[in-house]
Order: C-alpha cells, then structure tokens, then sequence
C-alpha cells in the first residue's frame, strides 16, 4: 500500500496476512507472471526454477513472503478466488443478457472494499467485464449517500420510491443461463469473452493448461 503511514505500522507490528483488495493484485499478478494458468491452477514445474514455487501435497503453493508467519498462496487460495468472481461475473452477464448488451461503457465499485480495489488486477481476474480502464472507478459508500439524499430531499425521495417500482429481481438460481456463465467465468479472465480492450492495456501471458498435478501442457494462442 502506499497509504501514509502504512510502512510504519507495518514495521511495528509485522506482516500478518493478506487484505481483500490484495489478494486480488497477488492472484492476477501470478497469472500475469505465468504462475498461474487460465484456469487458475498453479505451474509445478516452476519449482526448478523459483524457490518461490513450491510442493504442497498434490498441488503447489506460491511463497509470498518468507518468515514468521511466511505467507504462501495455496492452490486451495486461488481455487477460491475463482468461485468468488466466477459468480459475480455470471451474475453481471444476466444482467447485461437482460438489458440486451454486449459490453459496458462505465464501471463503478461501491462500499468501502470497492474503493481499494485496484480496475485493472480486477479486470486480469474477470472480476469485471471489458471496459476502459480510466472509465472504472470507485464511488465509495453510495448507499449511505443515497440513505442521505432521500432523507433531506422530497424529490430525490420520490426518484427513488418510483425507481424501486421498476426494479426487476433476477434470481440467479433459476437462470438457465447463469451456470453457463459461471463455467465459463472460472477461467483468467473467461474462457469465452474477449477482454479487447484490456489486451490493449496489459499484456496479457499465452493461454496454456497446465493439470490438476501442477503439469504443464502446451501453449495455446489467446483469442
């Protein structure tokens, strides 16, 4: 972090685990590195040439920090990672399915997380579809604002009982469509869905499988 004050505190009191926002920079920046494939599965065979890599059971693990605590990256941590954006990344799709779109224009994070998440390791992940990356920002607490709003203006309050008349729910276990998206979306950054304009921001590393085991298999050419 580059907060004021963080390197201080981080001296006094040691390294103690990993933030959400961070964990989010590590995982992309493993499959920026190659550590990771797309489908998320960490590359055993890079034990030979990084002390960083190493064995963990029947899977491989990725040593963020030596020391007490050391710190790794487990196969079990990205595994999870996966779920987590897989399912919201599905659940944009129906949205977008829903409103007839093909891509977003604008991307706002809300809530306190959403300010510290960093647009383009959430876009690496597939956290977030394809977008500008200066058309991603953070608009901090915006339900405690709009809560503010409707309280000390009619008219907002009005807006807002008239736009909640329209809302439609869209329940995500009963789209027939939404496990197609989550399948699709385990993968860095999706297994289907072009990132065009985030190939054109970051360089993204060649498609290769690598097994359950760690192996890794051939490259394959990204779309």
């Amino acid at each position: 972090s580059d907060e004021p004050g963080f390197l201080d505190s981080v001296q006094a009191t040691g390294v103690t685990g990993i933030c959400g926002s961070g964990i989010i920079e590590v995982v992309a920046e493993m499959y920026l590195a190659g550590i990771i494939s797309e489908d998320g599965v960490v590359d055993g065979g890079l034990c030979a040439r990084s002390p960083r890599v190493t064995a963990n059971g029947r899977t491989f693990s990725y040593v963020l920090k030596e020391g007490e605590p050391r710190i790794t990256i487990t196969q079990t941590d990205v595994r999870a990672i996966q779920l987590a954006k897989a399912a919201l990344y599905a659940g944009t799709k129906l949205l977008m399915e829903k409103q007839h779109t093909e891509h977003v224009d604008r991307i706002h994070f809300a809530g306190a997380f959403g300010s510290f998440i960093d647009p383009k390791y959430a876009m690496v992940l597939g956290l977030i579809p394809d977008c500008d990356l200066d058309k991603v920002s953070a608009v901090g607490n915006a339900a405690g604002a709009g809560a503010r709003m409707a309280l000390l203006n009619r008219g907002y309050r009005r807006e807002i009982e008239e736009t909640v008349s329209r809302i439609e729910k869209i329940e995500t276990a009963l789209e027939s469509r939404f496990q197609e998206h989550f399948v699709y979306a385990m993968a860095l950054p999706n297994k289907v869905d072009p990132f065009p304009k985030l190939s054109a921001a970051v360089k993204l590393p060649p498609r290769k499988t690598v097994s359950e085991d760690g192996i890794a298999g051939d490259a394959a050419p990204r779309r």
